[in-house]
């Protein structure tokens, strides 16, 4: 979320809504994670890559009756359901049962982001007895693997290129957003960029990946990692990328990705590969982290679709992740895709929009259904409302200790990190997954020294927290529209000049972060790394400080 979002919405938030779906077959365990009723007969146990080949393990407890004693294995395309896509692959039905087929990289008929399923020839026709599995390891055919530049946490979402000031202050990472409908097309200039995908050509327009091409360079030139946010605008020459449900006349700044048509699908698969392939190294630079649209629980306002349905949106969204997820990693095996959630946990101030959580915990039943693989998390934590100044002392309204808190804050940041560390969360590997707190912000509009504290809290709760990775300030300078609302989060003001969070921020994380800690304890009332190794939680009922 640009710190814009929700400024005023979210002093008027709606009453919580209640934790438990009401879709047939969910249903909630104690702590609020979703299970699922029984799936089909047979399970799909692996779909990986080896060598040229897919290869798909199977099994069932109760072997299916077939006309004809086969399993039939279809790929589909992502916006197919049953049995309409292509038989790849037939053997014998069993218990147990292997399907080996070409995986066709990066040729006609590729087999890299599409989903299987198992049938059986039964009556005459064909019947689906699995559910749908994606390839869980793509990164077996990467070959543009580059070294991660883990080196820091402290990061900026920019408003300048400014070097000086980043290096400064210890930076180490940046975010920036990326607009798929700008770079598609060809360039009014006569720049424009061929590139085939699977045997179809697609163009780029490279004029307006020049920006790109020069943020990523300069990102390498200066040793700062990059976390590039994937957004789905609207353009003339990106209009099949946009979702048939997202074509009325709502404004946003990003729209579901278009997994619904073919030509949508493949030139989303075509995006990913070419981005992959050219911020993987070389000339322009890397790109470590990938975030596939900003905050899509936020409907209305990030990854627009014209439906409340949850499961349609989720389930749209999570086919695009795969596909972004699949593509990347087959080019850079090191690269992280990262999923996006705001901040509204179990409270929403659009009525238009879903929770986090619920919408967290139906992205990853999908996940785990058609395949575990190793996603990463992006979340906002910031304050409730925004423009809270006080990160240590929130509002007992909006935030408090337990998994129904209506918002989760830097305050109560551990809740969402003790949640992942839940077995159905876990990646592949058993470990918990990455975390990154790639937007945060405190405004100084009711006192510098709230700001500069604030700041100093929460980034001693991200360094003190084993999951989270990155904590990314949004903004080194205040924005004037953003001031309307009293939300000045600028580490200077205006006309360049330094705030006291200034000082502070740069400090943090560095041999002098104690003399800063101690300024900080002192606004605050209490020691911050007392506060933050005892998880003390503090709060208020009003606006004031010490209401």
């Amino acid at each position: 979320m640009y710190a814009v979002k929700k400024i005023l919405a979210a002093v008027t938030v709606l009453a919580t809504v209640a934790l438990s779906s009401k879709v047939t077959g969910i249903v909630t365990d104690n702590r609020g994670a979703v299970a699922e009723a029984a799936g089909r007969v047979v399970s799909i146990d692996s779909c990986v890559i080896s060598g040229d080949n897919v290869v798909v393990n199977v099994s069932a407890k109760n072997v299916p009756s077939s006309d004809d004693g086969k399993y039939y294995l279809y790929a589909d395309e992502v916006y197919q359901d049953g049995c309409v896509g292509t038989v790849v692959a037939t053997t014998d039905r069993g218990a147990n049962a292997t399907f080996t087929f070409p995986l066709n990289f990066y040729s006609e008929g590729s087999n890299l982001s599409k989903k299987f399923l198992v049938a059986v020839k039964s009556g005459g026709s064909m019947q689906q007895v699995s559910d749908e599995h994606y390839i869980t390891n793509p990164e077996a055919k990467a070959t543009k693997t580059v070294a991660r530049n883990d080196h820091g946490m402290k990061g900026i979402l920019p408003n300048s290129a400014d070097a000086a000031t980043f290096k400064d202050l210890g930076v180490a990472q940046m975010v920036y957003n990326l607009y798929m409908g700008d770079i598609v097309g060809p360039s009014p200039d006569g720049k424009t960029i061929d590139f085939t995908y699977n045997g179809v050509p697609y163009q780029f327009n490279g004029s307006a990946l020049a920006q790109y091409d020069g943020f990523v360079r300069w990102c390498a030139i200066n040793n700062f990692q990059l976390t590039m946010t994937v957004l789905n605008n609207k353009t003339e020459a990106g209009a099949d990328l946009i979702h048939p449900l997202s074509r009325d006349d709502h404004v946003c700044p990003g729209y579901a990705m278009n997994t619904d048509e073919d030509g949508g699908t493949q030139h989303l698969k075509a995006i990913a590969a070419f981005l992959a392939q050219r911020y993987s190294g070389g000339a322009y630079g890397t790109v470590d982290n990938w975030v596939i649209g900003n905050e899509v629980n936020a409907r209305t306002e990030w990854y627009y679709l014209n439906s409340t349905n949850i499961e349609l949106n989720v389930s749209e969204y999570v086919k695009a992740f795969r596909i972004f997820y699949n593509e990347i990693k087959a080019v850079n095996a090191n690269a992280r895709v990262y999923t996006s959630f705001d901040q509204e946990w179990n409270r929403k101030s659009n009525p238009g929009c879903f929770l986090s959580k619920e919408y967290l915990d139906r992205f990853n039943y999908y996940i785990n259904r058609e395949g575990n693989i190793d996603w990463s998390l992006s979340v906002h934590p910031y304050n409730a409302p925004l423009f809270d100044p006080y990160a240590w002392k929130q509002q007992a309204q909006y935030v408090n200790t337990s998994l129904t808190t209506p918002y989760i804050t830097m305050e109560n940041i551990y809740i969402l990190t003790d949640y992942m560390c839940q077995a159905s969360f876990l990646a592949p590997s058993g470990a918990v997954r990455n975390i990154s707190l790639s937007e945060i912000g405190y405004t100084s509009s009711f006192g510098e020294d709230a700001q500069a504290a604030s700041i100093t809290y929460a980034y001693t709760m991200a360094e003190n927290n084993p999951y989270i990775s990155s904590f990314i300030l949004f903004r080194e300078t205040d924005d004037a529209h953003e001031m309307e609302s009293h939300i000045a989060q600028g580490l200077k003001n205006l006309d360049g000049s330094h705030k006291m969070a200034y000082d502070f921020y740069k400090n943090l994380g560095t041999a002098n972060a104690a003399t800063y800690k101690a300024q900080a304890s002192t606004i605050i009332g209490q020691s911050v790394d007392s506060l933050v190794t005892n998880r003390t939680f503090l709060s208020r009922n009003g606006w004031f400080l010490n209401d």
